[in-house]
């Protein structure tokens, strides 16, 4: 399979505090890449690293390579290309203080796009794969704020899908949402990944089992197991570590 991102010897700090260490992956072209690990493991630094949100947070030092499609993402200060390119899901709902159809189609209004079919297009198609519009179709005029935080969270898929990224970041996104919306999610991640790569930081064991066609394994900073899901939920793992968090001895 091609590479989609090659991560080297990558090193994440925070003023003396290390949350990443010599951390080696390549993630692939149209693979769901599941990283699992228990609190403080350096999973969601390891997201900010790779679509260089990082570079808001004044004490922390990135160090090692982190290549998209073989260029290395820190070589130029202008991170623009890069914000075109990938898309961010955080764990907590973050709607902007602006209506339904404005928050969706931010990202593509600030790209230059003003045809007014064609943003409710995007808003509608995007919304669909968030699994929401069906909730908001009567009220995209609506403020975006005063949706649950449920439809807030599902609200900044359909927003990070409006740019139609390469790369889809997902840390923790099913953590405000129920189980039944969680599912319809993942039933579109599985469809979204025939055209994008997408990283998932999930501490729910069983997302990563079905979602994830490869699962890493983080602890203490560090890179401790990558390997298939068919290998790594069959016991068949690189560190013992992995074994027992996956079973429940610790997390």
């Amino acid at each position: 399979m091609k590479k989609k991102l090659e991560i080297k010897n990558l090193r994440v700090s925070y003023g003396e505090s290390v949350a990443i260490q010599d951390a080696t992956l390549d993630v692939y072209e149209n693979e769901v890449l599941a990283i699992i690990g228990p609190a403080n493991s350096g999973k969601s630094s390891f997201l900010k690293s790779l679509n260089r949100m990082t570079d808001f947070i004044s004490d922390c030092k990135v160090s090692g390579k982190i290549l998209l499609d073989g260029e290395d993402i820190y070589e130029t200060q202008d991170s623009t290309w890069l914000r075109q390119r990938v898309g961010m899901v955080s764990p907590l709902p973050v709607g902007l203080p602006m209506s339904i159809l404005e928050n969706v189609t931010y990202a593509p209004r600030m790209a230059g796009e003003k045809d007014k079919t064609r943003l409710e297009e995007i808003a509608q198609d995007c919304l669909k794969k968030a699994a929401l519009w069906d909730e908001v179709k009567d009220r995209l005029d609506g403020l975006a704020t005063k949706l649950s935080g449920g439809q807030q969270q599902r609200l900044t898929i359909a927003r990070a899908l409006s740019h139609s990224p390469e790369v889809l970041f997902l840390d923790e996104f099913s953590i405000a949402i129920d189980p039944v919306t969680t599912m319809k999610i993942e039933e579109v991640l599985m469809e979204l990944k025939k055209d994008m790569t997408i990283v998932c930081v999930t501490n729910v064991i069983h997302q990563a089992r079905r979602l994830g066609n490869r699962t890493a394994m983080m602890l203490e900073g560090r890179l401790i197991d990558i390997d298939t899901n068919e290998r790594i939920f069959a016991g068949q793992v690189n560190d013992k570590r992995t074994h027992d968090y996956i079973e429940g001895v610790f997390g």
